[in-house]
C-alpha cells in the first residue's frame, strides 16, 4: 500500500517539499492542499515580478549570517542543501539563473512566471496532486490499535486531517508550510499538540517618515548609507532610497529584519539616525567641508556637493542646516559647516510607522526551533508531522535568503517524508 503524504501550503516551501518527496519515492501519493485559489503567490511577486530565487553565497557559515532568526539551526541544513544545490536543481529543469552585482540570483528570463512554471511542471511530472480552496482545519491521530499502534505493529499511526472543504483524510506524513501569518490556522493546530509558537511579527518593512528633508524626494537614492535606531545597537549599511512615505532600500530593510521584535515592541515609533555619506563622521566631514570652502570660495552652495550626494538631497540638507542655496562657500561660517556636517552624517528622523515592502510580506516568528529536528524537519513532539519555510521561526534579510530557507527546509522535509 502506498504511503499518503499531505502538504498543506501551496507556496515555495510546500511545492519544493512535495516535489522532493514524490521524486524520491514515486510510490508515495503526494497531495498539496492550498487554502486559497492562488498557488505560489509570493513567488510571482518576488523581486518586483522577477523572483529573487536565491543568493550567490555558497559557504554555509557565511550564508547563515543573513538570518536574524534560525542561523544556528540552518548551518547543518545548509550543509545538505544550499544555494549551489538550488541553482543546479533549477538548471537541471531548464531554468538558468544569473547573478547580479549585489549577489542576488534571478532567472535569466527576468520573469517570475519562469519559476512558477518550472515548479508546476515538476510537480505534475512527479505525480503530485494539487487541490486549491482546501486548507487544514483540524489534525488528530488515527488510533487503529491498542496503545496507539496500527496494524503493522510498530509504525506510528497515521494522522487524520480535516480539511476546510469538509473532507477527512488520513496520511502517513503531514507537512505544514502555510507561511508565517499571525492568523495562520496551522499555528492553532500545532499548539494543540503542545508546540510553542513564537509570536509572528512583521519583518522586511519600510519606514514611514514625514519630514521636510525628504519631501518631494521620492525616487532619490544613495548607493551607501548607514542607518541606526537611536538608543539600540541596531545598525546597518547599504543602499538607501527615499519613497513617497519615507525611507526604504537595503539599509532600511536589513534594519527592519534584525530589529523586527524591538521595533514591534516600540509600536514602530522611534528615532532613526542616518549617515548619508559614510565613511565620514561629523569631525571628518567638517574638515572636508572646510577644504571645499578654501578651494572653491566663489562657488554657490547649491551648485556643488563636495561629497557626491544627489543634488536634490544636498539642497534639502543645506536648507535644514539653515543655509541658502545661493550663498557662496567663502562666507559660510564654521558653525554652519558643522551644522551641515551633522545633517549629512548624523541627521535624526522620527519614524511613525511601517509599510510592507512592495507586495512581499515576511514575518519573524513561528514554530519554536528547538522543537524541530533540522535533519528531517520533523516535529520532536509529533511523529509524522513536518514543517518548512516561514511556518518556522526563521527569517532572512532581503536578497533571496527567505526563498533559500524555503528550498532547503522543503527539500529536507520532502526527503524525510519519502524515507519515513
Amino acid at each position: 500500500m502506498s504511503k499518503q503524504i499531505i502538504v498543506v501550503g501551496g507556496g515555495a516551501a510546500g511545492f519544493f517539499a512535495a516535489i522532493a518527496c514524490a521524486e524520491a519515492a514515486p510510490n508515495c501519493r503526494v497531495t498539496i492542499c492550498e487554502a486559497t485559489a492562488h498557488l505560489l503567490a509570493k513567488v510571482k511577486v518576488s523581486g518586483g515580478g522577477r523572483c529573487n530565487v536565491t543568493h550567490a553565497c555558497f559557504e554555509p557559515r557565511e550564508l547563515v549570517k543573513r538570518y536574524p532568526r534560525g542561523s544556528r539551526e540552518l548551518l547543518g541544513a545548509f550543509s545538505r542543501w544550499q544555494p549551489r544545490d538550488t541553482v543546479a536543481w533549477f538548471e537541471a529543469r531548464g531554468v538558468k539563473l544569473k547573478i547580479e552585482a549585489d549577489g542576488r540570483m534571478f532567472p535569466e528570463s527576468d520573469h517570475s512566471q519562469t519559476i512558477v512554471d518550472c515548479l508546476m511542471e515538476s510537480a505534475r511530472k512527479a505525480g503530485v496532486t494539487i487541490r486549491t480552496g482546501c486548507g487544514v482545519k483540524r489534525v488528530g491521530r488515527v488510533e487503529t490499535a491498542a496503545h496507539g499502534e496500527n496494524a503493522s505493529g510498530g509504525r506510528v499511526p497515521p494522522l487524520q486531517v480535516t480539511l476546510t472543504d469538509g473532507a477527512i483524510v488520513s496520511c502517513d506524513r503531514l507537512l505544514l508550510a502555510t507561511g508565517g501569518n499571525k492568523s495562520n490556522v496551522g499555528f492553532a493546530v500545532v499548539r494543540q499538540f503542545g508546540h510553542t509558537i513564537e509570536e509572528p511579527v512583521p519583518s522586511l518593512f519600510t519606514f514611514n517618515i514625514e519630514d521636510a528633508r525628504l519631501k518631494d524626494l521620492a525616487g532619490v537614492s544613495v548607493e551607501e548609507a548607514i542607518t541606526e535606531v537611536v538608543g539600540t545597537k541596531l545598525k546597518e549599511r547599504g543602499p538607501l532610497l527615499v519613497t513617497h512615505w519615507g525611507l526604504s532600500g537595503p539599509a532600511v530593510l536589513k534594519l527592519s529584519a534584525w530589529g523586527a521584535r524591538v521595533l514591534h515592541d516600540c509600536d514602530y515609533r522611534f528615532k532613526l539616525r542616518v549617515n548619508w555619506a559614510p565613511p565620514f563622521n561629523v569631525e571628518a566631514l567638517c574638515a572636508e567641508l572646510e577644504r571645499a570652502r578654501a578651494n572653491n570660495p566663489k562657488k554657490q552652495l547649491g551648485t556643488w556637493c563636495p561629497v557626491g550626494l544627489p543634488s536634490r538631497l544636498w539642497e534639502k540638507l543645506l536648507m535644514a542646516a539653515g543655509l541658502k542655496l545661493e550663498t557662496q562657500w567663502a562666507v559660510v561660517p564654521g558653525a554652519a559647516l558643522r551644522a551641515l556636517a551633522a545633517q549629512i552624517v548624523a541627521g535624526e528622523f522620527s519614524v511613525s510607522g511601517k509599510s510592507t515592502f512592495k507586495e512581499e510580506f515576511v514575518t519573524c516568528g513561528g514554530v519554536k526551533l528547538s522543537e524541530v529536528d533540522f535533519k528531517t524537519m520533523e516535529s520532536r513532539l509529533v511523529p509524522g508531522l513536518h514543517f518548512a519555510g516561514e511556518f518556522l521561526d526563521i527569517d532572512g534579510i532581503t536578497g533571496g535568503f527567505n526563498f533559500q530557507n524555503a528550498w532547503t527546509t522543503g527539500w529536507l522535509a520532502g526527503q524525510a517524508m519519502a524515507q519515513g
